[in-house]
């Protein structure tokens, strides 16, 4: 038995995965900060992107850092709350900065051992080289899938299982929030002007109070 009710309609939607995507508002100044810090640390840092559990850089004296760390904790309790979980959690956020440069893309993948996953976007390049090739390219892009194999397979026109593939093409000051299971793959920049972000896991201090009730 759950808590889950029919709609008006006698619907129960089943298993959902939810991805939160929000614009943080008065943005532009600590994220302007926030692509200067990680430029300096990028200019000083070998492999930073891909050296990420070096360091969390959240945890960086800075006051661009403290704000989005103010940001992602506020994300993940709106998240929460829109969830149903209105219960006391806490939770330690691991993070990362992700400079990508001309021809950089991160494969599909997910993040084990974290309870939520996501990114905030500091510079987001707008000219993409105009290379040969494949027209429907999204460079900048990132694609979240479907986490049920072959759930589209017996999709029919306007069954709301037939797309496995949602695609963001995120701008400056963008927060993307997710369940960490989710695979996504980031696109790959087209542009000779870096794309900025900052990733950041979501794990949850245990406590048996955080066990569902199942019957």
């Amino acid at each position: 038995m759950n808590d889950r009710t029919p709609d008006s309609a006698g619907i129960v939607q089943l298993w959902p995965t939810s991805l939160m995507q929000r614009r943080l508002p008065g943005y532009e100044k600590p994220t302007e900060l926030l692509r200067m810090l990680i430029t300096s640390l990028d200019n000083e840092t070998e492999d930073l992107t891909t050296n990420y559990l070096s360091s969390d850089f959240l945890q960086t004296d800075h006051p661009a850092t403290s704000w989005l760390l103010q940001c992602v904790n506020k994300t993940v309790i709106d998240y929460l709350r829109c969830q149903g979980q209105n219960y006391k959690t806490q939770w330690q956020v691991q993070s990362w900065p992700n400079v990508n440069k001309f021809g950089d893309y991160h494969d599909l993948h997910n993040h084990p051992h974290s309870y939520l996953s996501g990114t905030y976007y500091i510079n987001v390049p707008q000219h993409q080289e105009q290379l040969p090739g494949r027209a429907d390219r999204r460079p900048g892009a990132i694609s979240f899938y479907d986490p049920r194999p072959q759930a589209n397979m017996t999709a029919v026109k306007g069954d709301p299982q037939i797309e496995a593939e949602y695609t963001v093409m995120p701008q400056a000051g963008t927060m993307l929030l997710w369940p960490s299971f989710l695979h996504h793959f980031v696109h790959p920049n087209l542009s000779h002007e870096p794309r900025i972000s900052v990733s950041f896991n979501i794990v949850l201090n245990w406590s048996d109070e955080l066990l569902p009730a199942q019957t």
